[in-house]
Order: C-alpha cells, then structure tokens, then sequence
C-alpha cells in the first residue's frame, strides 16, 4: 500500500511562484525520477517563508530511503529545520473523500 511523506522547511530567502516553478524545474525533473514516486505536489507558503512537498510512494522502504537522501541534499543547499514524516493511508476513508485514484 502507498504511504505519504511529508516534507517542510524554512525557506527564508525564497524564492516563491514562478521563480520557485523556473528556479526548481530541474530538481522537479530528477525527483520524478525517483525510485518508487507516484506523484509529488510541491508546497509553498512565502508569507511564512515555508517550502516543501507532500509526496505519495509505493512503499514506505522508498520512502523512507528518499526522505534520508532528499534531507542531505537540502541540508548541503544550506536549508535547516527540515522536518519529514510518513504517514500510512487509510484507503476506506480516503475513498469517502474522493481519493479514487488511491484504487
């Protein structure tokens, strides 16, 4: 069964919206890439100076494997307080509140 992690981290300096979307693409276009991604919306909040994704694995192992290397790769961009959590997906719920795609 998918899990989902949860990625936040203080982004002080920016950049937010279409700078993020220009500046970020080809860190988009490897995260794609990565072993056992199903998909990944990107988050941001620029009057908190917050940035991060919610991202959907096919296993927790995945996830938990990303989330290691994702971490060090921020923390080597100089980003600090990043937080990660995985969360199992309670599927008859989520099936209630539209999540068919979970099927």
């Amino acid at each position: 069964m998918a899990v989902i992690l949860s990625v936040d981290f203080p982004q002080p300096n920016g950049p937010f919206g279409a700078k993020m979307s220009e500046d970020f693409a080809w860190l988009a276009q490897s995260i794609a890439e990565e072993e056992g991604l199903i998909w990944k919306i990107w988050t941001e909040n620029a009057d908190e100076k917050t940035a991060g994704g919610i991202y959907c694995f096919d296993t927790r192992e995945h996830a938990e494997k990303y989330l290691k290397m994702h971490t060090a790769r921020l923390e080597k961009f100089g980003y600090a307080g990043i937080r990660g959590k995985i969360f199992d997906i309670n599927l008859p719920l989520s099936l209630i509140d539209k999540a068919e795609f979970l099927k």
